[in-house]
């Protein structure tokens, strides 16, 4: 059996002393506490992240620690947090934004796209905004539309945003402190459903080496067919990987982290190993990421093929009623049953 690969780097010769086994909820707190340790324009701001901590207590004892001037409760308009966040990123600030759930970040929308996208452009690199937007995204909790949504190809398809998406403890404390830092803006896509579970938590080093922040990973070595996801999904991929392995069919699967840019070496090299890609993403498929891959790999590795790309991801419909969203998301039965498909091809 193929050993999962381990993510991200690490220098063994560092001590442990600081190693923590956290959830990825509790490593995006503990990653924004030491950029916001780290810089002192770095500012929080959004709707109760103050003293409530956020819906999903992302920012839980902040506001205690660094008070209220750098941790902001705001007025429930989600085009005003944005529209402050870039009058103060132009004053030299970097403000972490927000946004309580995937589907409230559209009133903010035109800011995001019109102006937080443009203003480095427009000013001849006069500007620099270094504004993050948080976005928990994807469904899973049992929520309805507004609240389930993902809707990273909107931003990734922005010239002038950068977007990430983190999947595991570990790349959660590392990209966002990279996120704060990145002079671009950022779109920070993370997997709400994921936040606290136990299941991921990993050990995370603040002394560690981490990974760049725009680029992909392989997380399982396979040989038989490339996985390519990000965000929840990953998930989702490892554990089709895990019972596709027992019954001896090794499977690779590749972490995007980032959606704009692509950094799809890491899938093109693999590919031209497996000769077999499929791309899976909780996203309706029309004009989507996984659209987007599927075009790449079929132009560079177009001989190296054996079965068309395929794609597992949510339908072109709103998202369900929560009832019915085990039928709407990529689970690991249609992982496999594509797996299998393209292997069958």
């Amino acid at each position: 059996m193929a050993a999962p690969v381990k993510a991200p780097n690490t220098n063994a010769t560092q001590s442990a002393s600081n190693v923590q086994n956290l959830t990825i909820g509790k490593a995006l707190n503990a990653g924004l506490r030491a950029a916001m340790e780290a810089d002192d324009k770095v500012i929080v701001l959004g709707e109760d992240v103050g003293k409530l901590g956020g819906v999903f207590r992302i920012t839980d004892g902040l506001q205690k620690d660094f008070g209220e001037h750098r941790v902001l409760d705001t007025p429930l308009a989600e085009s005003g947090i944005i529209g402050t966040a870039v009058g103060l990123a132009v004053r030299g600030f970097r403000p972490v934004c927000e946004i309580q759930f995937d589907g409230f970040v559209f009133p903010a929308f035109d800011q995001i796209v019109s102006q937080l996208a443009k203003l480095h452009y427009r000013t001849q690199g006069g500007l620099k905004v270094p504004v993050v937007v948080r976005i928990p995204f994807g469904g899973g909790i049992g929520s309805v539309e507004h609240h389930s949504e993902s809707p990273e190809s909107l931003f990734a398809h922005t010239a002038g945003l950068k977007v990430v998406a983190c999947s595991n403890p570990v790349d959660a404390y590392w990209m966002i402190q990279q996120a704060i830092r990145c002079d671009d803006p950022v779109v920070f896509f993370e997997p709400k459903r994921f936040y606290h579970s136990g299941a991921l938590k990993a050990p995370v080093d603040p002394s560690a080496t981490p990974d760049p922040l725009f680029a992909s990973r392989v997380v399982r070595q396979g040989t038989a067919a490339t996985l390519v996801t990000y965000g929840p999904s990953v998930r989702v991929c490892l554990d089709a990987a895990e019972a596709a392995a027992e019954e001896g069919t090794e499977l690779e699967v590749i972490d995007l982290r980032a959606l704009s840019p692509l950094d799809l070496g890491p899938v093109f090299e693999s590919v031209r190993r497996t000769g077999r890609l499929i791309a899976v993403s909780e996203a309706p498929p029309e004009a989507s990421i996984t659209s987007e891959i599927a075009a790449r790999v079929q132009q560079e590795c177009f001989y190296s093929l054996e079965a068309p790309v395929l794609r597992v991801t949510g339908f072109d419909t709103p998202y369900p009623p929560a009832k019915a969203e085990e039928h709407f998301l990529p689970d690991l039965d249609r992982v496999l049953h594509a797996v299998d498909r393209a292997l069958d091809w």
